[in-house]
């Protein structure tokens, strides 16, 4: 079920909106500013969002700017203001599609379905608090910096982001990433581990307070 995240300062625009997306299969999480938005993002993510222009503290323009710095993922905007240059900045900024109120409740679904199954066709993305590893390539960036990282400290990295809060085990880590019958030692694993954070921390990256080492045991990586 894909999570889209609606933003928007009037709640009976968030509760109209989950009401014609949720019978559609959609997962709606609603946040009425888009400093809450950026914060579900940093500790959740979502597969879309629905964003409105006019709002206090922070507007559609920067949050659509910061979203799009951080996370790749389709980002709609949704305002009353239908004039070109509004449709021009939204869309160089960053917005994948703009759609202006009042709306077309088929249009909004199949647009939501076009964005949907054009960003799965794309390269598969795990991202976390910046970092995005295209596991595709092999790439892994923080904010737009990309981090030089072996095959098995790339894979390190994958295997703890889609397993947070698991702790791994060196022996674990050894079979998962280097296989089984392979002569690997503890030591080697950790020394990877190391390695792993000292570059994450160099891109800007705060690896200590999310690469955890848990004594006797191995490692996690805390969300």
């Amino acid at each position: 079920m894909p999570t889209i995240l609606l933003v928007d300062n009037e709640i009976r625009m968030l509760d109209l909106l989950a009401l014609y997306l949720e019978p559609a299969g959609h997962k709606c999480i609603k946040k009425t500013s888009a400093n809450e938005a950026i914060e579900f993002l940093e500790n959740h993510g979502a597969d879309l969002v629905i964003l409105d222009l006019m709002m206090p503290e922070m507007d559609g323009w920067e949050a659509c700017g910061v979203i799009r710095k951080h996370w790749d993922i389709p980002i709609i905007m949704l305002s009353a203001r239908s004039e070109k240059p509004d449709i021009v900045k939204g869309l160089k900024i960053g917005a994948d599609d703009y759609i202006t109120k009042p709306f077309d409740e088929e249009e909004l679904l199949a647009r939501i379905e076009a964005l949907l199954r054009r960003h799965s066709s794309k390269s598969q993305m795990l991202t976390f608090k910046g970092l995005n590893l295209n596991m595709d390539s092999y790439e892994v960036q923080h904010d737009g910096i990309l981090i030089p990282l072996t095959p098995k400290e790339f894979s390190l990295l994958s295997l703890f982001l889609q397993n947070k809060n698991k702790v791994f085990t060196r022996e674990h880590l050894i079979s998962t990433i280097w296989g089984y019958g392979v002569a690997t030692e503890d030591r080697t694993i950790d020394s990877h581990v190391r390695n792993l954070r000292d570059k994450l921390r160099k891109a800007g990256f705060a690896a200590d307070e999310y690469l955890a080492t848990v004594w006797g045991v191995g490692y996690k990586w805390i969300e």
